[in-house]
């Protein structure tokens, strides 16, 4: 007998076990840093399950409106993956969406079913690390220095909010959602750079190294205070140099699909395209502008 219930504080293990089994069979990880973060520091989530054995498991936003979720595969095309959608689109509050992580042919095919449209895309794009890069160019009046722990948490979250507020799973950040990440092994205070005019945090960009040696441009943020100072660029390429410097063999980045700017400041920085994912919502589901 099938069950959509609240995962249980001792049945994370199984749950993140039952994520790395889904990741491993399909290449890619389907839950975000964020919900895996949910995952193990929470216990949050739902799992679906079939007598005792768990079979899928669902993230859901505090706001309970977006999830993401994996089926193990040992129990795929079972109906268990449109069951948990099912109950998920059931419980919302008004639209549910949900990502797909990697755009995968099965993902798509149950989205249709379930009559989920897709709404979304983030495109992850990829360069070599080696490959030639442009000198940084700063601003007058403009400083860039290295973020200090126990120091910049509060300006960096009033800036993050202000840069990303249109983007909820980045803007709405908290202290605990910061420091959590500044506890992670891979932080490294070395690669997140804060920019200053006057004495203020005005940007910043924060680079992160992953356990297989990949570099990432983890987030790029501007105040629109700051705006039309060309900080996207600068910023980016201070975090560039130095993920070449560490000899990291490529960097990575994600993009919204919408962001057109930052797709083509990307794509003159030698970036290209290498997987995507994708939101798709239910009936009643209104795009932020």
């Amino acid at each position: 007998m099938r069950e959509v219930r609240t995962l249980r504080a001792d049945e994370v293990p199984i749950a993140a076990a039952l994520v790395d089994a889904a990741a491993e069979a399909d290449g890619i990880v389907p839950l975000s840093e964020q919900a895996m973060l949910a995952l193990r520091h929470r216990a949050a989530g739902r799992v679906l399950t079939v007598g005792a054995e768990i079979v899928a498991y669902a993230h859901l936003d505090a706001d309970g409106a977006s999830a993401e979720f994996a089926v193990h595969p040992r129990h795929r095309r079972r109906g268990h993956g449109r069951a948990l959608l099912d109950a998920l689109v059931a419980d919302a509050e008004g639209a549910l969406r949900v990502w797909a992580h990697g755009d995968l042919p099965a993902a798509a095919g149950l989205a249709r079913s379930a009559g989920l449209e897709r709404v979304r895309a983030l495109f992850q794009l990829r360069r070599p690390a080696a490959d030639p890069l442009p000198d940084v160019r700063l601003a007058a009046g403009v400083g860039v220095r290295t973020f200090v722990p126990g120091r910049d948490e509060d300006a960096w979250l009033a800036v993050n909010a202000r840069a990303f507020a249109h983007h909820p799973e980045q803007g709405a950040w908290t202290r605990e959602d910061l420091l959590r990440r500044e506890a992670a092994d891979w932080f490294d205070p070395a690669g997140f750079f804060l920019a200053e005019r006057d004495g203020a945090l005005v940007g910043f960009h924060w680079t992160k190294i992953h356990p297989d040696g990949l570099g990432e441009v983890y987030v790029v943020g501007v105040d629109p205070s700051a705006q039309g100072l060309g900080l996207g660029r600068a910023l980016t390429l201070t975090g560039l140099h130095h993920l070449r410097e560490t000899g990291v063999p490529a960097i990575l980045l994600y993009v919204d699909e919408s962001n057109t700017a930052a797709v083509r400041l990307y794509e003159s920085l030698s970036f290209t395209p290498h997987t995507t994912d994708v939101m798709y919502a239910s009936e009643g589901f209104e795009p932020v502008t």
